[in-house]
């Protein structure tokens, strides 16, 4: 069940905070998604927002996540008192956004913004990634217009050209969005959200797009198999560390799933494989079926249950003729 609450956020709040989204860049990164790979990428795990802080502890304390909204709350009241704290509001800012308070964030990187004038490029990135974890919108108008103003700053930020390359996209500009990205390329990100990148830039400049490595056929216990791909407009709305659940239920009786596993978005396209191992019930073993729907649904909530907003695909599979199947993420939940 740990699963449920997989999103511990390397995922959400790398995640969104997409501009923790496509892969970390002097510890946070982000590059991402937030918005689309939108957020994306990722695979920020270092999500504890307070590093640097000689006024706050390390670590949580033994009341957990209580403990980490009282620091944030008087470091807030500390920044009453010191308006003028540059580092102090980017700190509460990232703060806001591992305790996903998006519109709190914003304010905090809008005063940064202000204080450095326009003119760093990596704040421009956080502030744009907060505006579209609190708005859940496109990356275009002053979100794309922030990753814009980025990149005349600092050409090779990753996380700007990320963004940048979604938001030509979203203009119609294939060309420019996989000229952006093949500059990401070469800022050598890491493997995982790699294959993502070359796949969606093979994709705009018209070429086949590279194979997806499959795992060993002799995976033990793997009962289906499945490709899970993404479509364009479903990457160019969410942040890379966008929660991912591969769910496997009984047709007849769909709740609950026989089997669930979890992936992020910046590791689509994958092949992906369940087994009774990701059995939800004991003794209700995804072998035992004979027919299986296969759901997977990207999760703007982040949490396993369906809402609106979350993109899906889905299919039919009889594992005993064929259980090797394709699964194109390309609907939406209205």
């Amino acid at each position: 069940m740990a699963l449920w609450f997989g999103i511990a956020l390397m995922c959400l709040l790398a995640t969104i905070i997409v501009a923790r989204p496509i892969y970390r860049q002097q510890q946070r990164f982000s590059a991402l998604i937030a918005g689309g790979v939108g957020g994306v990428v990722l695979l920020s795990l270092g999500l504890y927002a307070f590093q640097g802080s000689p006024e706050l502890p390390s670590g949580a304390g033994a009341g957990g996540q209580p403990d980490v909204e009282e620091m944030v709350a008087s470091l807030a009241a500390r920044l009453e008192a010191d308006p003028d704290d540059l580092n102090g509001w980017k700190m509460l800012g990232r703060s806001y956004m591992t305790l996903a308070n998006f519109s709190d964030a914003v304010l905090a990187y809008e005063r940064a913004v202000s204080l450095e004038q326009s003119q760093n490029a990596q704040t421009l990135v956080d502030l744009g990634g907060a505006l579209l974890a609190r708005d859940n919108t496109r990356i275009e108008g002053r979100t794309a217009a922030l990753f814009e103003s980025a990149l005349a700053l600092e050409p090779n930020n990753p996380a700007a050209l990320f963004y940048a390359g979604i938001a030509a996209l979203n203009r119609g500009d294939t060309d420019l969005a996989a000229e952006r990205w093949e500059i990401l390329l070469g800022l050598n990100p890491p493997e995982e959200i790699r294959g993502i990148i070359e796949q969606r830039v093979a994709e705009w400049r018209g070429e086949a797009p590279p194979e997806i490595s499959a795992p060993p056929a002799e995976q033990p216990g793997v009962v289906i198999m499945a490709e899970v791909l993404v479509s364009a407009a479903a990457i160019g709305s969410l942040p890379a560390d966008t929660s991912v659940f591969v769910i496997a239920r009984d047709p007849a009786q769909p709740s609950p799933p026989i089997a669930v596993t979890r992936r992020v978005l910046s590791e689509l396209p994958a092949m992906v494989g369940l087994s009774d191992a990701d059995s939800m019930i004991p003794g209700r073993t995804l072998s035992a079926f004979a027919e299986v729907e296969v759901i997977a649904r990207i999760s703007v909530s982040g949490q396993p249950i369906a809402q609106s907003g979350d993109w899906f695909g889905s299919v039919i599979v009889e594992p005993s003729e064929n259980n090797t199947v394709t699964l194109k993420i390309d609907q939406q939940v209205p």
